[in-house]
This record gives structure tokens, sequence and C-alpha cells, in this order.
């Protein structure tokens, strides 16, 4: 038999999941994946420790 406590635990981390993607900002706005691909990164492209 299945522990009613570890299928608690499963579904309880699924719907967390769900609930946090569902609260992004950037799910609002079509445009926000194809802003940030577009836009140059701001670190610094230079050797490590320089």
């Amino acid at each position: 038999m299945i522990d009613n406590f570890a299928l608690a635990i499963s579904h309880g981390l699924i719907l967390l999941a769900i609930w946090r993607l569902l609260s992004r900002p950037d799910l609002d706005n079509e445009g926000a994946s194809e802003a940030a691909a577009s836009e140059p990164s701001t670190t610094p492209k230079g050797r490590p420790g320089a």
C-alpha cells in the first residue's frame, strides 16, 4: 500500500511548483523571452581574475 504521507508530499511539491510558475511576472508579457534573449549580457567578457 502506498503511504498517504508520500502522496501528500509529492503532490504538495507539484502544486508548489505550479503555483511558483504561474506567479512569474514574465508569463504576462509575451515579448519578455524575446527581449531577454536579444539583450547583451551585462557580465564582463575578459579573462577570469583579470
